[in-house]
């Protein structure tokens, strides 16, 4: 009988110990799996994606103005589709559902793409208010304001993947047209660079209030007493403190907007090359490029820190917020510069 017992306990010790050897292997591999889905992509040559998207349509022998823009906006919905890990924020299985860093930075990225695309819808491919607007470029811009966490049918994934389809036929038809094709326009004035600039204008001044907005920084006008911020916190502020739990989202979140926006900003000097020289404002687009690119150095810490402003550790948001803050002056001025005669 103890012989028996012995030999029970045995087993069930040892299903046990099969059975959590088995979790921490699923563990590992989650954690392995979630390191590497996390990863922020790497920044493309604007220029190099277009000739190869040229090279496969077999239209080599001329990239037309627009041609940069729009492969840049179609590249940048691939990536968010087919980076590694694919396509996070409607993810609804571990371990990307609790890759909560790389969503915000999706986030990010597609908010710029959306502004982009729209851009290129109204403006970019339109003579003057009166004209009739593209037909593919119609297609193309609601598949990207589809919501960006189903994953149900239709998904996420399946609607944006039409929208860069739509942005394919538009480049298609910028280089081949004749008979029953028409002809794509593209139009690189200042007009419809003053008009994007605005809207660019508007989404980084966001995300610089919101990053400064952290559990760190005040929230207040210069000036008050405590009993006038206690006063401002009981009606409450223009702008919600961050807490310090959702500081590494907005964080992210400005990181994959820079992501797209810089390379946005990229086709752009090539596409609008001649009015940007003409009105000597490369140089402004450079420095909200250098701006950008700043925003993105890599990440040595292992979590976003916020740290006071003079304090041992470092703001990661109020840095992000400084290169975001000199990226909008830049596009201040170049509003400025492209809104002159």
């Amino acid at each position: 009988m103890a012989a028996n017992d012995t030999l029970n306990d045995i087993k069930s010790k040892g299903i046990l110990w099969g059975f959590g050897v088995f979790i921490l292997i699923v563990l590992i591999i989650l954690f392995f799996l979630g390191a590497w889905w996390g990863r922020e992509p790497d920044q493309f040559n604007v220029m190099d994606e277009a000739v190869k998207r040229a090279e496969e349509t077999h239209s080599t022998e001329s990239i037309p103005v627009g041609y940069v823009y729009t492969n840049t906006l179609a590249h940048i919905a691939e990536v968010l589709l087919h980076k590694s890990g694919g396509y996070i924020t409607n993810d609804v299985a571990p371990p990307g559902v609790f890759l909560d860093n790389i969503s915000n930075w999706e986030y990010g990225a597609l908010v710029m793409l959306r502004d982009a695309t729209s851009a290129l819808r109204n403006h970019f491919a339109r003579d003057q208010s009166q004209s009739a607007e593209d037909p593919d470029l119609a297609i193309a811009e609601p598949y990207f304001y589809y919501e960006n966490d189903s994953w149900a049918l239709p998904s996420t994934e399946a609607e944006y993947e039409k929208g860069v389809e739509a942005l394919h036929k538009y480049m298609e038809r910028l280089q081949k047209y004749g008979g029953p094709i028409k002809r794509a326009q593209f139009y690189s004035r200042a007009d419809n660079l003053w008009q994007y600039t605005e809207v660019v204008i508007k989404r980084l001044g966001g995300l610089s209030t919101r990053l400064t907005a952290n559990s760190a920084g005040g929230n207040y006008g210069p000036g008050l007493t405590e009993l006038e911020k206690e006063a401002a916190d009981e009606k409450g502020t223009s702008v919600a403190k961050v807490g310090w739990l959702e500081i590494d989202d907005v964080f992210y979140e400005a990181r994959g907007a820079s992501w797209a926006l810089l390379h946005i900003l990229r086709a752009v000097k090539h596409d609008f090359e001649d009015i940007l020289l003409d009105k000597r404002a490369m140089r402004t687009v450079d420095i909200m490029i250098k701006a950008l690119e700043n925003a993105l150095t890599p990440i040595l810490s292992p979590m976003i820190l916020n740290g006071s402003g003079y304090g041992l550790f470092a703001n990661y948001s109020l840095s992000m917020a400084n290169y975001i803050a000199r990226c909008n002056a830049a596009a201040l001025d170049l509003r400025d510069i492209m809104n002159r005669g």
